[in-house]
This record gives C-alpha cells, sequence and structure tokens, in this order.
C-alpha cells in the first residue's frame, strides 16, 4: 500500500460571532462589523481603505485578536495552553477500542477530484454505539435531521425542534470541556454569566443566515454538523458521528482519504472522500473519536477570539490551527454580527 502524501487538511465549519457593545460613532465593539452606509463610522477592514474609519479604529481595533479591549486580547500561548485544557477534559471522546476504522485506500491530492471509489468496504467496521447513551451525543444525535440539506430552502423549526437545541446547549454546558472554555472566555471578561455565554451560543451556531438567495437556509450548526448540498456538491458535513449513522443507513459511500493526523488516540483527524446520496464531497475532513462538546468548545474559542484570523492551538502536543472567515448575510445580531466560516488546519508532523 502506497504511503499517503502529506498535505493541509481543510474542516469547513459555520460559526458566528457577536460583539459585546454598541456605540455607532465608536469601533467600540464594532471591529470586523459588516459595513453598514447607515452608520456615520466604520470599523470594518477596509475602512482605511475607503478613509471613513471612526477615529479610534487603529487603538481598538488594531490587532487586539477579536476583543475590543487590548487587555482582554488572547495570546497565543494562552490559545494553546486553553485548548489542551480542553483536549484533557474531554472524558466523554471514544476510547481506542470504541472505534474500528477502516481506512484502505490513501490517495494523492491531485486525486481527490476524480470521484474514484478505491474503497470496497465502509470506513467504520466498528463503533460502539453506547456512546450515543451519553446525554450530548443523545442531544446531538437529535439535531441532526431538523434541517433541509439542499441549500435555497428557508428552515423553520419547530417547537420541539427548538426545545431539541437548547437541551444539547444544557447536556454540553455540564461538561468540563464546556465549562473550561466558559471559565477562561469569563476570566478574559468576554461574558459576564455563564447564560450570556449560553444565549451567545444558541445564536452563534443555531441562528440562520443565507448562503443563497433564500433568507435563512443556513446555520453554523447544519453546515458542520448535519451537511448541506449547493449546486451539486457537498459542503460542510464534518462529523464523524454524522458520517457513522449515514454510512450505516448506507447514504454514505466512502471512497478513499488522503490524510490521517498524527495523534495515536482519539480524538484524531481524517480528510476523506466519499459520495452522500448522489453528491460528492472531495476533500471533507472531520474529527474522529472526540464529543459533540469538544468541537463545538474548539470551533467557539477560536472564533470569539480570532474572528477572520488564523488561530492556532495545541492538541496532545500537536499543533492545529483554524481559520475563521466571516458572513455577512445572517439574522444573527440583527445584520451587524458576523457568520463565520472556519477552516482546520492539521499540522503534518
Amino acid at each position: 500500500m502506497r504511503a499517503c502524501v502529506p498535505l493541509i487538511v481543510a474542516v469547513l465549519c459555520g460559526l458566528a460571532w457577536a460583539d459585546l457593545y454598541s456605540a455607532p460613532t465608536s469601533c467600540q465593539g464594532r471591529c470586523r462589523e459588516a459595513f453598514d452606509k447607515h452608520q456615520p463610522c466604520h470599523c470594518n477592514a477596509r475602512c482605511q481603505e475607503f478613509g471613513n474609519c471612526c477615529e479610534d479604529f487603529e487603538s481598538l481595533c488594531g490587532n487586539h485578536e477579536g476583543f475590543s479591549r487590548s487587555s482582554d486580547a488572547v495570546t497565543k500561548g494562552e490559545l494553546q495552553s486553553t485548548s489542551e485544557k480542553i483536549y484533557r477534559a474531554d472524558t466523554n471522546k471514544a476510547r481506542k477500542e470504541d472505534i474500528v476504522l477502516n481506512s484502505q485506500s490513501c490517495i494523492s491530492p491531485s486525486e481527490t477530484r476524480d470521484k474514484v471509489d478505491h474503497c470496497p468496504q465502509p470506513l467504520f467496521t466498528y463503533v460502539n454505539e453506547k456512546l450515543f447513551s451519553k446525554p450530548t451525543y443523545a442531544a446531538f444525535i437529535n439535531l441532526l435531521n431538523n434541517y433541509q440539506r439542499a441549500t435555497g430552502h428557508g428552515e423553520h423549526f419547530s417547537s420541539q425542534q427548538l426545545a431539541e437545541q437548547d437541551t444539547f446547549l444544557r447536556e454540553i454546558m455540564k461538561t468540563a470541556v464546556m465549562k473550561e472554555l466558559y471559565s477562561f472566555l469569563h476570566h478574559q471578561n468576554r461574558y459576564s454569566s455563564e447564560q450570556e455565554f449560553v444565549d451567545d451560543l444558541k445564536n452563534m451556531w443555531f441562528g440562520l443566515y443565507s448562503r443563497g438567495n433564500e433568507e435563512g437556509d443556513s446555520s453554523g450548526f447544519e453546515h458542520v454538523f448535519s451537511g448541506e448540498v449547493k449546486k451539486g456538491k457537498v459542503t460542510g458535513f464534518h462529523n464523524w458521528i454524522r458520517f457513522y449513522l449515514q454510512e450505516k443507513e448506507g447514504l454514505v459511500d466512502y471512497y478513499s482519504y488522503n490524510y490521517d493526523g498524527p495523534w495515536d488516540s482519539y480524538p484524531d483527524v481524517l480528510a476523506m472522500q466519499f459520495n452522500w446520496d448522489g453528491y460528492y464531497k472531495e476533500v471533507g475532513a472531520a474529527f474522529i473519536g472526540s464529543s459533540p462538546e469538544f468541537e463545538f468548545a474548539l470551533y467557539s474559542l477560536c472564533f470569539i477570539t480570532r474572528p477572520g484570523k488564523m488561530c492556532t492551538l495545541s492538541l496532545g502536543g500537536h499543533p492545529l490551527a483554524i481559520q475563521t472567515y466571516t458572513w455577512d448575510k445572517t439574522t444573527y445580531g440583527n445584520g451587524k454580527k458576523y457568520i463565520a466560516t472556519a477552516y482546520v488546519v492539521c499540522s503534518t508532523r
């Protein structure tokens, strides 16, 4: 079997960003907000180019890493330390014996567009489904089928589906992973209470935004965890639990992989090619064996502290980076806050 070619792997994830303050003539709480012609001055990335920045743009938005006060900025070392604490706190992750993978054929980056099925067997040979009875897993799985996968069709939630969102957030907030994240952000003056944090997470992940012409046809949760189809291609779909359940139902056909992470225990990272009920995914990287709260925590940490920037983390001594990007067409924060896409970049060391 040929060796797998090392490469940089990207995992798409949709998140959102909420500001702390609102001051129309100041950049306090407005750094990198979307352009709004009704504002008297601006704080977006191009305001200096157009000469319409607020007077305090440089002092408040000048490389303060996502926070409105430079004293609240988070250093690279703090991010790496916090991510290691989150990594160690994930007691709900799968043990090595809980998952048996059959990764089979590794292809080169130049072959990922070929749409060739190199693997006659499923990716997952065995998963200990007792994991799915854990409260956060069970609550997470209840959310997966609450969406239309085709973009361009507005999402509408029933009262039960909205309650399922609240149940999931309530369950993950009981875990050491999310308590670790909240403690860090509270210490950094990002949130004054746990309820404020939970409310922001709900908007961040479940607030709707538009990927096409239809208003409110997508959300961070839908894109990252459930998966979408846009213009005949799979987008998002970066969760091992979703993959396993869809593969078990015969809806996912695993084709190949082109990256396997350096971790020798779970969570690990695998970048793969697959067909999802008639639609191809060219490179879909995902954590394998992580708990739902672990992924939630890492993506949230990076978007809150590094909106629109590269976020360098450390997991079990191995570097990992998440790049976030902003999204303007959102109902989150009345259009003044960002929805982001985040790329997870895994070290090849």
